[in-house]
């Protein structure tokens, strides 16, 4: 079908509406109109790169090497700046390392600079763009009679377009904080903890939101020396003597180190191709094996890299793999092993040789986001069971600068780490504010501890069905709950009679309940028919975690935008 002047619009304009928007220009024609929403004042940044999320101590977990191309390369950009900017963060456009992580709102910087190029260059195609700061989408319609979508911005103005793409990118609903003294909901904007606590500190999570948290607050609690022996130490400030922070995870362990990647955007030639994976999928009953993906897109690829892992782990099933990999977690303390990866990641850097079995596993947890509704509801549960607790932990990527900041407030005792198990309880005090913590140890204690202060940092929740945000695709069943099918009805019905509020029964079978809205592999939404739709795409990865189970960032902002992009390009046709 080919119309004159399609209306489209990308509801968000941070790094997804970004990526989108090249994809949208790449498609050479002058037949479209673009509308881009933003409810804030800046394009491009998005929340994790501006103000909303960052301060100037928060750094990117890549290097500019592994940011996906755009318009200019970062090393190319640099030149351009104004030297206020470089200042500002003490970068000199001369000795620029693409190597090195990057502070964040520099970073914003540059993708907002990308934007206003894209912007350019839209002008110089003739292609007409509207641009729209200050504009919160607060609901969508879809008009299957008239082909069109509705949206309405400030819960007033209305808009008709032809296709819709909905970028919103993160999302931290509030459920205490602002009601609760001393609870935060998560540590965004970080310019919230800008303030002394003199008292302990209680975070939920070791992430890399749980790493912001604590390097905001330890600089109005402190500082950082590096010491004649060339270590960094942490001394707190007279105002906070009894500052420290407490952080509580299931299983007490800290996130993997950065290093240096041998394929810094996480792609390999020798993974399976669409049509290997489609070829499975017919020979399996419609289902993708997680075996099947592990011993290919894992497992087999070191056999040439690394022939002597190779050996170590190829008779290993998933669940023995992680178990193997885990094992040095669960036997060193959480710093320790910090301080053994650092030098680790310091060495690969230094050398640029790649930690390997680190790089797969990135690797593979990318090349099965996008699969990852074809496995069976068997599968996925081991996948959230097994690999994804490993897979979190090891792709987080902590910048080494970060680390030296954790291993020195550690040494100082002013940083801890809790194992609290998968049945602790949080009691939020709504009168007197923060939050009760208890939890049963190993050994079979009881622990409870108050904390005047705590910050939910488990990071970007994946979010559900009744969360979505706008009413109208809820209330027509434009959209559906993300479900996956069981391949053996007896495993359907045990698994509904063992977590029934996870397990559904359907005319075709047992369905496993996962986070978000179901989509295709182009990113439409779907309805419970599973009947997909031609005018509503979605990026924003809160709202499909359960489809699309990784976070890899502008990566994904990348592939997500492309696959939307070729199916437009049909269209245009």
């Amino acid at each position: 079908m080919k119309n004159k002047n399609i209306r489209i619009a990308t509801v968000g304009g941070g790094p997804a509406a970004l990526f989108m928007f090249k994809r949208l220009l790449n498609l050479d024609s002058k037949d479209i109109d673009i509308t881009i929403f933003e409810k804030k004042e800046q394009f491009g940044a998005g929340m994790p790169y501006s103000r909303d999320g960052a301060n100037e101590e928060h750094i990117t977990n890549v290097s500019a090497n592994e940011i996906p191309h755009i318009v200019t390369p970062i090393k190319e950009w640099v030149k351009t700046i104004s030297s206020d900017i470089l200042d500002l963060f003490s970068i000199e456009s001369e000795r620029f390392n693409e190597y090195k992580v990057l502070p964040r709102l520099f970073f914003g910087y540059y993708l907002s600079g990308q934007f206003d190029l894209l912007h350019d260059l839209a002008k110089e195609k003739g292609i007409n763009v509207t641009l729209k700061t200050g504009s919160e989408v607060t609901d969508i319609t879809d008009n299957p009679d008239t082909l069109e979508v509705n949206v309405e911005v400030n819960g007033s103005e209305m808009y008709t377009f032809d296709k819709v793409i909905i970028c919103t990118g993160h999302n931290w609903p509030k459920r205490h904080e602002g009601k609760v003294p001393g609870y935060y909901g998560s540590p965004y904007p970080p310019s919230k903890l800008k303030r002394n606590f003199n008292h302990t500190v209680g975070i939920k999570g070791a992430s890399l939101t749980a790493i912001d948290a604590i390097r905001t607050m330890a600089r109005h609690n402190g500082t950082f020396i590096t010491n004649d022996a060339g270590e960094l130490t942490f001394q707190a400030s007279e105002d906070s003597p009894d500052f420290k922070v407490i952080m509580h995870t299931r299983h007490g362990f800290l996130p993997a180190v950065r290093f240096h990647l041998e394929d810094p955007h996480l792609k390999s030639n020798s993974l399976l191709t669409e049509e290997e994976l489609s070829a499975h999928r017919k020979e399996n009953g419609g289902f993708l094996s997680l075996d099947y993906i592990f011993k290919k897109n894992f497992k087999e690829q070191f056999k040439d890299k690394d022939p002597d892992f190779y050996f170590k782990i190829k008779d290993m099933v998933v669940e023995e793999f992680v178990a193997s990999m885990m094992e040095l977690r669960e036997e060193l303390d959480p710093f320790q092993l910090l301080r053994a990866e650092y030098i680790q990641a310091e060495k690969s850097i230094k050398r640029r040789e790649s930690v390997y079995w680190k790089e797969m596993l990135a690797i593979l947890s990318f090349a099965l986001n996008y699969p990852a509704k074809y496995l069976s509801a068997e599968d996925t549960l081991r996948l959230q069971k097994t690999l994804l607790p490993l897979i979190s932990l090891v792709i987080a990527f902590i910048p080494q600068t970060s680390c030296r900041e954790l291993l020195a407030l550690h040494a100082a005792g002013r940083l801890e780490l809790e194992a609290v198990g998968n049945q602790s309880d949080e009691q939020v005090d709504e009168q007197k504010g923060g939050v009760t913590v208890s939890y049963t140890t190993d050994s079979n204690e009881t622990k409870s501890s108050h904390y005047k202060t705590y910050v939910d940092c488990i990071g970007q929740p994946h979010l559900n069905y009744e969360d979505f945000p706008f009413r109208s695709l809820l209330e027509n069943k434009t959209i559906s709950s993300a479900a996956i099918r069981f391949k053996c009805s007896i495993v359907g019905e045990k698994q509904m009679q063992d977590i029934p509020e996870r397990v559904e029964k359907h005319a075709d079978g047992y369905r496993l309940k996962v986070s978000g809205i179901a989509i295709n592999d182009n990113f439409q939404v779907t309805d419970s028919y599973g009947a997909y739709n031609e005018r509503i795409f979605i990026m924003a990865v809160p709202y499909i975690g359960g489809y699309n189970p990784d976070y890899s960032g502008l990566d994904f902002c990348e592939e997500a935008s492309g696959r939307i992009g070729q199916w437009l390009s049909y269209e245009l046709l």
